[in-house]
């Protein structure tokens, strides 16, 4: 760390960067308190992405008890081609969000098979969907979990450093300063005193 220099323009360095600091720091409390908002909301959008999950596969269950029957397979009726995440910003953090899931359904004949085999296929469609959401959530909720604590760090940075720092810095210098000007001063009023000792010597 350099080393403080005791100067009235490092005074005024120190003056106008204490100024900087209690500035920058409201706003930077402000997005604390946002993002802390938005990571609780997030890990209630989670927490209700799992359960919405969880719900769907116990409703297949529920609605279409038929599936228990070990003679009917429809295991690779449908399946996840992939999905496209897009973006969104939320008090500065890109977040991702759920745009598009694309999947594949096998050719099956509507007039052979039973009818609930149409719901089974949505239900399916619904359950994946669920589990994606519940997944993307997640990485919401560590994204602004990272981005909480790196905005606490830098509060913390300003208010238990910085700040506390240029003040003592501008105490040190101002009492160094003062000392400095009562010392010129007496050296002043001695060097006075002799002149006129000299003075009186020479009469």
């Amino acid at each position: 760390m350099a080393k403080l220099r005791l100067s009235k323009n490092s005074l005024q360095q120190q003056q106008q960067q204490l100024k900087l600091y209690q500035r920058l720091l409201p706003s930077l409390d402000l997005k604390r308190r946002q993002l802390t908002v938005e990571a609780q909301k997030a890990r209630r959008e989670h927490q209700a992405a799992m359960l919405a999950a969880e719900t769907l596969d116990a409703r297949i269950g529920e609605e279409l008890p038929m599936l228990a029957d070990e003679d009917i397979d429809f295991s690779d009726l449908v399946e996840m081609k992939g999905y496209r995440t897009g973006e969104q910003n939320v008090v500065g953090t890109r977040l991702p969000t759920l745009e598009h899931l694309e999947f594949v359904i096998f050719e099956y004949s509507r007039l052979a098979t039973p009818a609930w085999v149409d719901i089974f296929v949505q239900r399916l469609k619904d359950a994946a969907e669920a589990r994606i959401q519940a997944r993307i959530a997640s990485q919401r909720v560590e994204i602004l979990n990272q981005a909480l604590r790196r905005i606490t760090q830098r509060v913390n940075l300003f208010e238990k450093i910085l700040i506390p720092t240029a003040k003592k810095n501008i105490q040190r210098i101002r009492i160094f300063l003062g000392d400095a000007e009562r010392a010129a001063v007496i050296t002043s009023k001695l060097s006075k005193v002799k002149q006129l000792q000299k003075g009186s010597g020479w009469g």
